[in-house]
């Protein structure tokens, strides 16, 4: 396998990061949104991501993307600002092979970097050991179980949220 580069997303990355979230809307859990998202959605994701405290980053082998990592705003209220929600997503054929982990690497540091930022929250849905293995390995705090939030793939699913002091 080629070295795994990691960059900065760019507009025509959107698609395959589209294509990455979509599988896991229509065959996982690791998001609970139940009918796949639009490119405009996704463009409208993109633009929303276009300051420097909210980025996206992409992880390309051979210049296929194959995972990315988000920072998105916790909440929409002033008091919340110095707080970020951190997401991962790896194309299903490259799972297992450290994409996940070196996309962490890169945006915790840039979450450190940011004197802006404060605190990184993870909300996971339960089951995904991958993804704790993950964020325990970072270093994030367990801080709790939301039990039966949503509703997918014919069952209710309980949330863990997680979160890193940066």
């Amino acid at each position: 396998m080629s070295k795994l580069q990691i960059r900065r997303a760019v507009i025509n990355d959107v698609q395959d990061c589209l294509t990455i979230y979509n599988y896991e809307v229509e065959h996982g859990v690791a998001t609970l949104d139940l009918e796949p998202r639009t490119l405009e959605e996704w463009h409208e994701w993109y633009n929303a991501h276009s300051d420097e405290h909210h980025p996206i980053i992409v992880g390309t082998i051979d210049d296929v993307v194959v995972g990315y990592a988000s920072l998105s705003p916790y909440r929409l209220k002033d008091a919340f600002k110095s707080t970020v929600e951190l997401s991962i997503y790896i194309h299903q054929d490259y799972r297992g092979q450290g994409v996940a982990t070196q996309l962490m690497k890169r945006i915790i540091a840039m979450a450190k970097s940011d004197d802006t930022l404060h605190n990184v929250v993870s909300i996971i849905t339960a089951g995904n050991e991958g993804s704790t293995k993950l964020h325990n390995r970072f270093g994030f705090t367990y801080c709790g179980l939301t039990p039966e939030v949503g509703f997918k793939h014919g069952k209710y699913q309980d949330t863990e949220t997680y979160a890193l002091l940066v």
